[in-house]
């Protein structure tokens, strides 16, 4: 009598297993747009899209916290692109007039944010001008994540773009002075290395100009690059340019009597000790250049950071 209970339960499961299996795959046979076994994506992981009129007679301008790396669209109904001039900003308008249903688009900024849009017809869009607020200074960003902060980009490596954000807007508040040594004054205009900071690879420079007279300074452009400390008479300048990847609070335009602070974002490198890192700040149709010479034990030495104390 035993022997038969144990024989009924093994097959009451044998049962139910194949009537599991069973179902799970006419779950997935019965769904017309694939084929096979396949599990239905949780509302937790899209990325909801904004909804967006455009019309043919009218340009629907959008602007974005950072600046745009790439545009896609989902028909040729519509037409967008970057606006003349402005990194941040990008053009939608139809050109279909009255086009049926809904197409789409969508977005990636330097920051890593992706944004995602469905776009249909109206005669009179309801707004024309739409500014996409940055999410990291209104939302908690504990968690890295977080929904549309997700892309990398080659020059970061493996670094997420809102880390690498998150460090500079968190070194350029605190606004230690952990360097002493590093500056150049000349013309009425003081440039400083107030830090210098490392977080798993990448180097973090943060810079305050001063401009202590009346005449702007407009800044052409800034440079670092690794240069031999001593060079021979008749002998060619070796020299390696290390180009920021990203910058915080970046101002082209210094005015009279005021001080701008910015954060550099830098690869990683190294320098040998009969070389020096020289931080070029140049100023656009002018002579007030500033430069400053880092030696290797100013970047051995760096400010390691504690991504816990990333506020």
């Amino acid at each position: 009598m035993k022997q038969i209970f144990v024989m009924f339960a093994l097959l009451l499961g044998v049962c139910v297993a194949n009537a599991q299996t069973a179902d799970t795959v006419k779950y997935a046979a019965g769904n017309d747009l694939y084929r096979g076994i396949t599990r239905k994506l949780p509302y937790l992981q899209m990325v909801t899209p904004y909804g967006v009129e455009v019309t043919f007679a009218k340009t629907v301008h959008i602007i974005f916290p950072a600046a745009v790396r790439y545009v896609d669209l989902g028909s040729n109904h519509i037409i967008a692109g970057k606006a003349d001039g402005a990194e941040n900003v990008i053009r939608v308008k139809a050109t279909t007039e009255g086009f049926p249903g809904e197409t789409n688009f969508s977005v990636i900024c330097e920051d890593g944010s992706f944004f995602s849009f469905n776009a249909k017809y109206a005669r009179e869009p309801e707004m024309l001008n739409i500014e996409m607020k940055d999410f990291l200074e209104n939302e908690d960003t504990s968690d890295f994540s977080h929904t549309r902060m997700n892309i990398y980009f080659r020059e970061l490596g493996n670094e997420s773009p809102l880390l690498v954000k998150l460090i500079m807007q968190s070194i350029y508040k605190n606004n230690d002075r952990k360097v002493r040594h590093l500056g150049s004054k000349r013309f009425g205009i003081q440039f400083l290395i107030k830090g210098i900071y490392t977080y798993n690879g990448m180097l973090y420079v943060h810079t305050q100009t001063k401009n202590s007279s009346n005449v702007p300074f407009d800044t052409d452009f800034i440079k670092f690059k690794i240069v031999d400390k001593k060079v021979p008479k008749r002998t060619a300048i070796q020299e390696t340019v290390l180009d920021a990847v990203r910058s915080y609070n970046e101002v082209i335009e210094i005015a009279g009597k005021s001080t701008v602070r910015t954060v550099y974002a830098l690869p990683k490198f190294t320098i040998p000790d009969d070389k020096l890192l020289l931080v070029e700040l140049y100023e656009k149709n002018g002579g007030r250049h500033q430069v400053i010479r880092v030696e290797n034990t100013d970047i051995v030495n760096a400010e390691v950071i504690d991504e816990l104390k990333i506020k």
